[in-house]
């Protein structure tokens, strides 16, 4: 298996399998005469049992409720079979067949025709098994018997676990063609000249305009396992070099097809590569590497992620010499150097500060079985709306979709073998040696994964366990460092990173701790893999003030990190809120953890990431300026979060004050939030003709009770008030009457708010806070045009109840009522519930080009629309 996008042919199978909840040997063809099964009857079966249903992949076991449910709806051994057909001539001398499963969750067993031919004992890796011996000509029943249930003696099973894990082939199934020699477990290594020295001392201005003046020179190493059948008489090695050839060439990303000559282009005898003896499961193995110089290249960067093209061929040669091509193997990789020192993190020279999230691979209803466009559209979120430029796969490795959007984004990527606490025995033990062995293969070849998780996450230490992962970590892979999540200080230190999850910030204290607290070794890097999450667990419809407080606590963490100048970046927990266990979560068996819901909708604190980038406006408003949400009608403690140079607030269309991004308290934020502290302007000054001693001391009184109440007056402006008294005969009325007028508007006709956020002079996003006026439903579907490719695709819709000025409504909990027409269907319920304003569902395609409609309808509001264009796309 070439973790890779391509081979010499990828055939996917994803349509036309029956899966039954409740495996029988029967149904998998499974009989004491396997010889003479036939691999018929999947029709006749179906009809005797009605609970054999028609499934496309990927898919999972059991459709869930978005909440108050528990593990055992999915926990069962179910079946997947489908009829795989070969030409009556049967496999064609010379080739060989490969099944691949992206993933089975949680252990899976292939038969073909009753035969056992392999299995797979963990939930989050591909495998892939032979087929060649077990297929015969005309049809064959491919059957899949998938357990998942949570009793199995594999990782990350065996104790409490705070996420539930779904089941099902929840990612893509396809078949192999390849010769009868092939490359397996390709690892191409791209790198860049060691006496290149990069952006090295660079003092900021624009990364990306630096980048691209780059060009150093790069090479490409290339090491890959020969799987060949020994032929008699001679040595298996070198009968292989003697007859088998390699040809590489390098593209532009995405060129490889198009008349544009390659980069580079290297023709070599498998006898010119050097080789060396491996063993993989007991086994002897020939790896071959071989190192070409490609010239001068751009560089791979969250900044500006330069991608390339690699094909590798195996081939042997006619009588006359023309090439037979055996294998081929295509992976996109990128030119960078990646380096965590004592001080942080280096990309490509320069110390870049990791602001991540931690990510699930879940979603309301469907549990894990999302097709590429949604894996796809996390990585979106994450780079293009939250604004962070890492993630962290937790807790274990993800979909290739989702990681190859991470590279082609510029998305640093820290992902890890599954698990949560819980060490097992020793099967278990060697079950998770073998995840780190599957994990680093499958996902090395990825640009933007720079970090490998090779502890079980806030496990205990085990030095026996963990130096064996640690050392098949740095074998398989040794350009990038190993790290490990922990909740323990001053831990055994096995790893390169020191990567712990610091819970320390409770909302009143310091927002992390210092690195020389934690670490075991200060001469390593050190990252703070999660943080906040349930230490102030929040609903899209808690209060104001509770949604204030979270986005703050963040603010706190990443500002304090950065401070410190010796923490290399933190992940916060984390992107979305999930479903979990009953020991966990707010009771409902959802942990409220997110910076987004489960939709992707975004919570406050989702804002406070993006305002760090500069690539998109950020403005966001903490309050909706309503007057009756807060105690005594003070506004209290109201923050802007933006990345604007500048943010105008109005009352009205009165204006009053100016904030800057230094006006935050959050000094080594880019952007932290800034309090309002100015609700008056200059209107009062004119309106009551005060003089402008007196206009200073009244602004003074009103703007500090506005913001924390009349009760907390310190001495300053408690002196201000008596020089009022004695020099403009003021009395305490008079400031109570001042405050209603020009601040509270108690009794009042309201008037509003505008905020515009300007960037190099020009106001770039508006914000209009003032009382309802009329509702609609907002809409977004994440794309219009759906494409059935190797199987279907989903669109993602987020739903919200908006007001007239765009305005989500925080605390609206109506229904929408979901109807489609033309070739799409709903995923889940067909009511969209809505909390605090928002919610969402997703629409999948039924295997039929066209025109089709999704149609929200709601009691409050005009009906909404989406409308899709449903593509074929060659499968």
């Amino acid at each position: 298996m070439c973790s890779s996008e391509s081979l010499s042919r990828r055939l996917y199978i994803n349509d036309g399998w029956e899966f039954t909840e409740s495996w029988t040997d029967d149904f998998g063809g499974v009989t004491a005469d396997t010889e003479a099964h036939s691999g018929g009857g999947a029709a006749e079966d179906r009809d005797q049992d009605a609970s054999i249903q028609s499934v496309r992949l990927p898919h999972t076991c059991r459709v869930t409720p978005y909440d108050y449910f528990d593990e055992s709806i999915y926990q069962m051994v179910c079946g997947y079979r489908r009829v795989i057909e070969v030409p009556e001539a049967g496999v064609p001398d010379g080739k060989r067949v490969f099944l691949v499963v992206e993933a089975a969750g949680h252990s899976a067993d292939v038969f073909v025709n009753g035969r056992l031919a392999g299995g797979h004992r963990c939930g989050y890796t591909a495998f892939e098994v032979e087929l060649t011996e077990f297929l015969r000509p005309g049809e064959n029943m491919l059957a899949i018997r998938v357990d998942s249930r949570e009793q199995q003696n594999i990782p990350p099973f065996g104790y409490v676990m705070d996420y539930m894990t779904y089941g099902g082939l929840y990612r893509g199934v396809y078949l192999e063609v390849t010769g009868e020699a092939r490359m397996k477990d390709v690892f191409v290594a791209p790198q860049v000249a060691v006496d290149e020295k990069l952006l090295e001392g660079w003092k900021g201005g624009s990364a990306r305009e630096a980048l691209g003046e780059l060009r150093p020179g790069g090479e490409i190493r290339t090491g890959f396992i020969l799987d060949a059948p020994e032929r008699p008489g001679c040595s298996h090695a070198e009968d292989e070099s003697a007859r088998l050839f390699l040809r590489q060439q390098v593209f532009p990303y995405k060129r490889e097809g198009s008349r544009e000559p390659p980069v580079l282009e290297k023709e070599m005898s498998l006898a010119e590569c050097s080789v060396e003896q491996t063993e993989i499961g007991g086994a002897p193995e020939n790896k071959y590497s071989f190192t070409v110089s490609v010239g001068e290249v751009r560089l791979w960067d969250v900044d500006s992620p330069e991608l390339y093209t690699v094909v590798t061929e195996l081939f042997s040669r006619n009588g006359d010499g023309s090439p037979v091509i055996l294998d081929r193997c295509t992976v996109t990789a990128g030119f960078r150097r990646s380096e965590f020192r004592a001080d942080g993190y280096y990309l490509n020279g320069r110390r870049l500060q990791i602001t991540g999230l931690n990510r699930h691979q879940s979603w309301p209803y469907v549990g894990y079985a999302m097709p590429e466009s949604q894996q796809k559209l996390d990585a979106d979120i994450l780079k293009n709306e939250l604004g962070v430029n890492a993630v962290r796969t937790s807790h274990y490795p993800q979909s290739q979709s989702f990681c190859r959007r991470c590279d082609e984004l510029g998305l640093l990527v820290f992902t890890e073998i599954p698990g949560w606490q819980h060490i097992g025995n020793e099967i278990w033990k060697d079950q998770a040696v073998q995840n780190t062995r599957d994990m680093v293969v499958q996902y090395r070849n990825h640009p933007s994964v720079i970090l490998w998780g090779v502890r079980i996450n806030e496990s205990l230490d085990d030095d026996d366990l963990y130096s064996r992962t640690n050392d098949i970590a740095r074998e398989l892979d040794d350009t990038r460092p190993t790290g490990g999540v922990r909740y323990l200080k001053k831990s055994s230190f096995l790893e390169d990173v020191y990567t712990y999850n610091d819970f320390l910030h409770d909302g009143s204290n310091a927002g992390c701790e210092k690195k020389r607290s934690v670490t075991s070794d200060m001469n390593k890097a050190y990252i703070i893999s999660e943080y906040n999450g349930h230490m102030y667990p929040t609903k899209t419809f808690d209060s104001e003030a509770h949604m204030r407080e979270h986005m703050l606590r963040h603010a706190r963490v990443l500002n304090d990190s950065v401070a410190h100048g010796d923490i290399a970046g933190t992940f916060g927990w984390c992107m979305f809120d999930y479903n979990t266990h009953k020991d966990f979560g707010s009771g409902d068996r959802i942990c409220y953890h997110g910076v987004m819901d489960m939709y992707r909708n975004p919570k406050l604190a989702a804002s406070i990431y993006a305002a760090q980038q500069e690539e998109f406006p950020v403005l966001e408003i903490s309050s909706t300026m309503d007057i009756g949400e807060h105690p005594a009608s003070n506004p209290g403690k109201i923050y802007i979060v933006t990345n604007a140079d500048e943010v105008r607030m109005y009352r009205g269309d009165e204006y009053l004050k100016s904030y800057f991004p230094g006006d935050s308290h959050y000094k080594h934020l880019a952007h932290g939030p800034i309090l309002i502290d100015d609700y008056i302007g200059s209107r009062m000054g004119r309106e009551e003709h005060f003089t402008e001693k007196q206009e200073r001391d009244v602004k003074k009184i009103l703007n500090h009770a506005a913001v924390y109440g009349y009760g907390s007056i310190p001495v300053s402006s408690l002196a201000a008030g008596v020089r009022l008294m004695l020099r403009y005969n003021m009395k305490p009325g008079d400031g109570y009457m001042l405050f209603n007028k020009y601040v509270g508007n108690w009794g009042g006709e309201a008037s509003g708010y505008r905020f515009d956020a300007v960037k190099d002079g020009k106001v770039v996003k508006t914000i209009v806070k003032r009382p309802v006026q009329a509702v609609h439903l907002h809409a977004a579907p994440d794309h219009l045009t759906l494409t059935e490719g190797s199987s279907y695709d989903v669109a993602s819709v987020r739903i919200e109840m908006r007001d007239q000025d765009e305005n989500r409504l925080p605390f609206y909990m109506g229904s929408v009522t979901l109807k489609t027409r033309g070739p799409i269907e709903i995923l889940g319920p067909e009511t969209a519930q809505l909390r605090g304003g928002c919610g969402g569902t997703y629409v999948r395609t039924t295997g039929e080009p066209g025109e089709a409609a999704l149609i929200m309808e709601n009691e409050q509001a005009e009906d909404a629309i989406c409308r899709f264009r449903i593509d074929r796309q060659d499968r």
